[in-house]
């Protein structure tokens, strides 16, 4: 049986994607949004924390799976290690309707407005692709007003003196400080910094027919039990489903996007649920499907139009990779300073993002979300035991004495830290897989020990009696956290993926709604900046459809 043309085809039903979806489909066009895995529930995997988002060690709850994904990861000797996605170097994302925002801890920051223009900011950096936004903070500002509205945020603006300009309110009142955040408070104001609420995409107040957050430890890697964290699963998504025009396709791995005998886009190639291998027409692709699984997408399409894969005539699909560095410090109180009042991380100061003598950007400072007991096991001071007698009774008498203070450091992009298709490793369904390679840039662990000795002194004000460091950066491979930047916007297409509306270059009717599109990563969870992109992009589309443009 042959699938019915329709007029855009998303691929990836996560932040963006989601976004993308909704937007196109009541506007009135037809729709088919394609996810790699199926709908997740609280049920699924509970509170068990061997397989949260943050701790996979029997497998992630929310996807992806041993038996059907690896990735290939290039170590710093030059030697290659296949990896699944219950080992960290993998660079999880989760493989579900709504993808992470099933799972994530639900920060929700806007970029500032240096974060667009950092090389006009900082000048060039030597041995990197550092480079301004084709946009400004100005013309993304609606499309996050309008994801702060429509998927639903708490906070409060008023509270940080650093934040971008705004012509809205968060629709929802921050959420209350926990005994932890109350300490850490009070000590920033003593330093003179400017502590605010974490601004979180996550119900403060019964929210669009959904429920408040009932505040339980178990929230960041954890899917709701309630249904107050807000993501694209409980929000645009069913939208789009309920217009009549989008219909969604779970289990479905997309493998390659078709072009014709003219070099034109007519659609995917997909395997169905029951891995049958289909092929899907339409006017126009939307692809949203991950820095990492984009770029691959990209990469493993190719044609005698376009020999190194789609987008990538100047070789720069893939290539500036990014995540985020977390890096911080911990502190030991004398008296217990976690009282169960989650998800824990709550205070923000916003004081070290920019402008800080010798350093590219910086980033936010935040408490942390509350640690399960396994993942609390890898909490040690430097020196201590990570095995025996001590190592349990460190663990049993600090558990509820530990706070962290900890951000993503901006890192800065590197040209040669990339996405790859491997040549000859190949997954369950014989597609080529990710192949990661690249280092971060030297100069990222100037900025992480900046942070983190900014950390260690809000803590030491916030009474810790034993504090140490514990600095992000180094050598490693990026990408592992909040991954972007693999398929950059750009005006120039010799030194970037796609245009300012997240057009491929040369390629009038494919397009990209993801984190691949950031040109830098800012120094905060980009998930609203995501989010923001996918409005952009898909209110870009669906205006210039209704004004008659086919994008042929």
């Amino acid at each position: 049986m042959v699938n019915k043309h329709v007029n855009a085809i998303v691929v990836g039903a996560g932040a963006g994607g989601g976004i993308v979806a909704k937007e196109l489909s009541v506007a009135g066009l037809s729709v088919v949004l394609f996810e790699r895995g199926g709908w997740a529930t609280y049920d699924d995997s509970d509170t068990d924390e061997l397989r949260s988002q943050r701790t996979t060690v029997l497998g992630n709850g929310y996807g992806p799976d041993d038996l059907h994904y690896k990735r290939v990861v290039v170590n710093n000797d030059g030697t290659t290690t296949t990896v699944l996605p219950s080992e960290g170097s993998y660079n999880n994302i989760a493989a579900c309707v709504g993808s992470g925002t099933v799972s994530y801890g639900a920060m929700a920051w806007r970029f500032m407005q240096e974060d667009f223009k950092l090389k006009t900011t900082y000048g060039s950096i030597e041995g990197s692709t550092l480079e301004d936004w084709p946009l400004t903070y100005e013309d993304l500002e609606s499309c996050y007003e309008k994801a702060e509205w429509e998927i639903g945020v708490a906070g409060d603006a008023t509270q940080n003196p650093f934040g971008a300009p705004r012509k809205k309110p968060y629709p929802m009142p921050p959420f209350s400080h926990n005994r932890e955040a109350k300490l850490m408070v009070d000590a920033a104001k003593r330093l003179g910094y400017h502590p605010f609420p974490i601004p979180m995409l996550r119900n403060s107040i019964p929210y669009h027919g959904r429920p408040a957050c009932i505040r339980m430890r178990t929230c960041c890697g954890f899917a709701c039990p309630v249904n107050a964290k807000c993501g694209t699963h409980n929000t645009v998504i069913p939208i789009a489903i309920g217009s009549g025009n989008c219909e969604l396709r779970i289990n479905s791995v997309v493998s390659e996007i078709l072009v014709n005998d003219q070099g034109k886009i007519t659609g995917v190639t997909y395997f169905d649920e029951k891995n049958n291998k289909q092929n899907q027409t339409a006017d126009l692709v939307v692809i949203s499907a991950s820095a990492t699984e984009t770029a691959r997408l990209l990469l493993n399409s190719k044609s005698k139009f376009f020999p190194k894969g789609i987008g990538n005539e100047n070789d720069w699909v893939g290539r500036n990779l990014q995540g985020h560095a977390y890096t911080g410090a911990y502190g030991i109180f004398e008296e217990e300073v976690y009282d169960d009042f989650g998800p824990g991380a709550s205070v923000a100061i916003s004081d070290f993002n920019h402008h800080n003598p010798g350093i590219m950007g910086g980033g936010v400072l935040c408490n942390e979300f509350i640690r399960m007991p396994y993942l609390f096991t890898g909490v040690r001071p430097p020196g201590a035991a990570r095995w025996g007698k001590e190592h349990k009774t460190f663990q049993r008498l600090n558990f509820k004495r530990v706070a962290q203070a900890v951000g993503p450091y901006q890192e800065i992009p590197k040209f040669e830290s990339r996405v790859e298709v491997d040549p000859t490793v190949k997954d369950f369904r014989g597609i080529p897989v990710v192949r990661l390679s690249g280092t971060r840039h030297e100069k990222d662990i100037e900025g992480c020990r900046f942070m983190s000795e900014k950390a260690e002194l809000w803590l030491k004000e916030a009474g810790a009696v034993h504090t140490w460091q514990s600095v992000g950066g180094g050598k490693g491979i990026s990408g592992g956290q909040h991954q972007a930047g693999t398929c950059r916007m750009g005006n120039d297409p010799k030194t970037s993926v796609t245009d300012k509306y997240g057009r491929i270059h040369a390629v009038p009717n494919l397009f990209v709604a993801d984190g691949s599109l950031n040109v830098s990563n800012g120094g905060f969870n980009p998930v609203l900046t995501i989010m923001a992109l996918g409005f952009r992009v898909g209110g870009y589309i669906a205006g210039e459809w209704l004004k008659g443009n086919r994008f042929k």
